[in-house]
C-alpha cells in the first residue's frame, strides 16, 4: 500500500490559528501601552505575529477591534429577551436579557475592563460606545414590542434598563474583581424599581 504523498504550495498562506484573538489581544495591549490613537494597524498585526492583509480579514479598521463583539451582544441579549415568559413584567425580561450580557462580559475577564480604560481615554470611541448602547436600546424596545408592550412603555423600559447597565458596568469596573457583574446589574434595578415606586 502507498502512502500518500503532501505537498506544501508555497503560495498558500500559512494556518494562523486564533488570528482573531491574537489580533484582540495584541491591539489592546498596545492601545493600553501606546494610546490608541499612537497604534498603527502594522503595529497590531505585527505584534500578534500576523500580516496587514490578514488584520483587515477580521476587521474593518483598527477601532472594529474594541467593537466587533457588539453585535454578538446584541444578538444575546435580544434572544434572552425574547425567550423569557411571557408572565415576566418587561423590566424583569429586560433584567433577565441585560444580566446574560453581564455574564458573558465577566467571563472575559481583564478584556472588559482593558477596553474600557481604552475608550475612557479616547472622546471618538466614548462617542461610538454611547452609539452601541443605544442601537442596544433601540433592539431592546423593538423585542419588547414584539412581546406584546405598547409604546412609550417598550422605549422607556429599554432606555431605563441600558441606564441600569451603564451605571452598574462602571461599578463593575471601578471595584475591581470584587465584585459580580450580573449581580450588580439586578441589585441596580432592584433599586430603581424602588425608586419609581417610590417608597
Amino acid at each position: 500500500m502507498s502512502a500518500a504523498v503532501m505537498t506544501y504550495d508555497r503560495n498558500v498562506g500559512r494556518w494562523e490559528p486564533n488570528a482573531r484573538g491574537r489580533l484582540e489581544r495584541a491591539a489592546l495591549e498596545l492601545y493600553l501601552e501606546r494610546g490608541y490613537e499612537q497604534t498603527t494597524v502594522t503595529e497590531i498585526a505585527s505584534r500578534a505575529g500576523l500580516t496587514q492583509r490578514t488584520f483587515f480579514r477580521h476587521f474593518a479598521d483598527k477601532c472594529e477591534v474594541l467593537f466587533a463583539g457588539s453585535k454578538w451582544l446584541q444578538e444575546l441579549i435580544v434572544s434572552t429577551l425574547s425567550s423569557a415568559p411571557d408572565s415576566a413584567a418587561p423590566i424583569d425580561a429586560v433584567c433577565a436579557a441585560l444580566q446574560a450580557a453581564g455574564v458573558a462580559i465577566q467571563e472575559g475577564g481583564d478584556q472588559a475592563r482593558q477596553r474600557q480604560a481604552v475608550i475612557d481615554a479616547n472622546p471618538d470611541l466614548q462617542e461610538r460606545e454611547l452609539i452601541k448602547l443605544a442601537r442596544i436600546a433601540a433592539a431592546i424596545a423593538v423585542a419588547l414590542r414584539e412581546r406584546g408592550v405598547a409604546d412609550p412603555a417598550a422605549s422607556l423600559t429599554a432606555e431605563a434598563g441600558i441606564a441600569v447597565f451603564k451605571i452598574a458596568f462602571g461599578r463593575w469596573i471601578i471595584q475591581d474583581g470584587g465584585a459580580d457583574l450580573p449581580e450588580l446589574i439586578k441589585a441596580s434595578f432592584e433599586e430603581l424599581k424602588t425608586v419609581t415606586a417610590g417608597s
